[in-house]
């Protein structure tokens, strides 16, 4: 892995220190995930932003809904008391 420094404001890393504190391994797995949830937001916004500029006309569609099949939920069986 790569490290990386940052410097935060006093606020941020106070707040910071309450949700996951430095002397566990909580920290860099928090801002790990929280890196990856704002780059797919902005990846989210581009696509959109795409879309929005060109849309899909039905020429460009892969899968016509009109023949798609929804997944048949399984049932599931009762349990029985032993």
């Amino acid at each position: 892995m790569k490290q990386i420094l940052i410097e935060l404001d006093e606020e941020t890393a106070e707040r910071l220190e309450r949700v996951a504190p430095g002397s566990s391994r909580r920290r860099s797995e928090f801002i790990r995930t929280a890196i990856r949830k704002a780059l797919w937001e902005v990846e989210e916004r581009v696509t959109e932003e795409a879309y929005s500029r060109q849309p899909d006309t039905p020429e460009d569609s892969y899968v016509d809904p009109r023949v798609w099949v929804p997944r048949v939920k399984a049932r599931r069986r009762p349990t029985r008391p032993q």
